[in-house]
């Protein structure tokens, strides 16, 4: 197996779960007792604009309620203490948990909760009030604010970067993520033409999960840290071998 350089880390609604936050994709199809047609796309914003920017304001305010877990700061622990080239982070969340974990390099591929997003000029803005239709944008003034979250339907950020990311990478994980959501779920398949290790951390097996080299599964919150403390122990991942 080549040597390990630069690690890719793409998470998802799994790994903040254990911090507390609710993932959108439950059994009755609402998220927060909403419908995400509703609240995340670009047609129910049209519909209810006022309701979606509430919807936004409470998630936002929750972040107060909640912290990092040990999933999150392992990768912090990970990216600090890699010698041997990068830790990129792509996430599919859109809380601020990784930062709030001590991670430095994170990709928000989703949007962010704490940004705001004008219509009118396209800034993206940091944001940490409640917004509404009568927002002024701190740029150009106008009044078209809306939540710089990347809604079903509407492209992710940063593929170019991703993109860029995962041709130079040496090692892919992947955690908390349901293998469901494009283009996140397309990752790994990149990562086998590209020819290189890949992981899976879930509590389940995903949608995805025959396409990756090795899958542990536990909580996040267990098994990344000690994932992380053998990797930066060895240099490698070979360790997986023995428990495959």
């Amino acid at each position: 197996m080549a040597e390990i350089r630069n690690i890719v880390i793409l998470t998802g609604a799994g790994i903040s779960q254990e911090s507390g936050i609710p993932t959108f994709r439950s059994e009755d199809g609402l998220w927060e007792q909403h419908r995400v047609e509703d609240v995340a796309t670009p047609e129910g914003y049209i519909r209810d604009p006022d309701l979606v920017h509430r919807f936004y304001n409470r998630l936002r305010k929750n972040l107060d309620n909640v912290k990092p877990n040990p999933a999150h700061e392992a990768l912090a622990r990970l990216e600090k203490e890699w010698r041997r080239g990068s830790v990129t982070v792509v996430t599919q969340n859109i809380d601020d948990l990784h930062e709030r974990g001590g991670s430095k390099n994170v990709i928000h591929m989703h949007g962010e909760l704490k940004s705001i997003l004008c219509k009118e000029c396209g800034a993206h803005t940091r944001w940490e009030q409640d917004s509404s239709e009568d927002s002024v944008c701190p740029v150009c003034g106008k009044k078209e604010l809306r939540p710089d979250i990347v809604w079903f339907g509407e492209m992710p950020y940063f593929m170019e970067e991703i993109d860029s990311c995962l041709s130079r990478g040496s090692l892919f994980l992947s955690i908390g993520t349901s293998g469901v959501v494009y283009p996140a779920a397309g990752f790994v398949r990149t990562v086998n033409r590209l020819g290189y290790p890949s992981v899976e951390f879930n509590l389940t097996p995903s949608l995805q999960n025959s396409s990756f080299t090795y899958s542990v599964y536990g909580k996040a919150g267990v098994t990344v840290p000690d994932f992380v403390s053998r990797l930066l122990e060895s240099g490698s991942i070979d360790f997986l071998k023995k428990q495959s």
